[in-house]
């Protein structure tokens, strides 16, 4: 199984559910660039305590954000804690929030922090710090689902084309019932810019944008590459996320039904009266949901968004139940 993306008329994934990759135009894949760093798409645990004290540090670097045989795509990102997306934050319903934004001197640009699950005036939390510059952010969790922040600096798109994004797990009254197996995924874009430069603001502008790459967790294919392991039968919770910018995703895991899902605070609840079932969770950009499966055999089981023309340009994973053979 190839879990590379190609360029120009070669293939994405075979026979895994792939497509045609994307034509990245102009920029080329550089032989010289570094290989991709794993995301852990493991679902952190919820902290401890009612009230936390988190430092994000923003750090603008460069990124391998996918390859091909012939190189990788290498960005200049602007990160929380040096990753895209930067760390998942997951806490209790009612906790409080002590958020520290911190851009050190080394930075050239001013930033901020927009936490879609907090309830606080855009013009006080949410504005923006340059280089050298901190400040604390403060919220209460009133509200639980799978929310996102981001940076809000203008222009907005591109800080958020250029990596400043993430998630807030919130968890409901009385928590989550205990699963065997939870992950989180965010999808989001790439508008590839230079080699070693920002994503290309021109591009993700677009009245119908066009991204080179759409990717689980900042990196294209890098779970088609390295699949996200369960056992065979036990139950699976996925945190979900549409960062966006622009694009809609219909998250969809081949050959599962979701019985569980929560989408923006709504429920379809396994064991309903009409035993009814999800297909796939439709999500416009800054839209969560959490959804829950088991898998019947050991096997290979392709994490897709269903806008099939982006699963080839990196939307592409794999959920490995067992051995992921089921045919021994």
């Amino acid at each position: 199984m190839e879990g590379a993306i190609a360029v120009k008329g070669t293939t994405a994934g075979g026979g895994d559910h792939g497509g045609p990759a994307p034509d990245t135009g102009i920029v080329l894949p550089d032989p010289a660039a570094p290989k991709y760093k794993l995301y852990d798409a493991t679902a952190p645990k919820v902290l401890d305590g009612t009230t936390h004290d988190v430092d994000l540090v923003i750090e603008e670097k460069l990124m391998t954000v996918g390859q091909t045989k012939e190189g990788g795509f290498v960005q200049a990102v602007w990160t929380f804690n040096g990753s895209v997306p930067g760390p998942v934050i997951r806490v209790h319903l009612g906790d409080t929030i002590r958020v520290h934004l911190k851009n050190p001197a080394t930075n050239k640009l001013p930033h901020s922090v927009d936490f879609h699950a907090s309830q606080v005036a855009w013009n006080d939390e949410m504005t923006s710090i340059n280089p050298g510059q901190e400040k604390l952010y403060e919220w209460k969790a009133d509200y639980a689902g799978v929310w996102m922040y981001h940076c809000g600096t203008s222009p907005a798109l591109h800080h958020i084309a250029n990596g400043m994004y993430g998630m807030v797990i919130v968890e409901p009254k009385g928590g989550f019932e205990p699963v065997d197996h939870e992950f989180a995924l965010v999808q989001s874009e790439w508008y590839l810019g230079p080699q070693g430069e920002p994503v290309d603001l021109a591009k993700a502008s677009t009245g119908n944008p066009a991204p080179d790459f759409v990717v689980f967790n900042g990196v294209a294919n890098q779970y088609l590459d390295n699949p996200m392991k369960v056992e065979t039968g036990k139950r699976v919770r996925i945190f979900v996320l549409d960062a966006g910018p622009s694009i809609d995703s219909s998250f969809h895991i081949v050959g599962t039904i979701f019985d569980t899902v929560t989408k923006e605070g709504i429920q379809l609840t396994r064991n309903n009266a009409g035993q009814y079932g999800s297909q796939a969770v439709d999500l416009s950009p800054a839209q969560g949901a959490i959804i829950e499966f088991t898998t019947p055999e050991d096997g290979l089981y392709p994490v897709v968004t269903h806008a099939f023309n982006f699963v080839g340009r990196g939307a592409l994973g794999l959920v490995q139940a067992g051995d992921g053979d089921p045919l021994k």
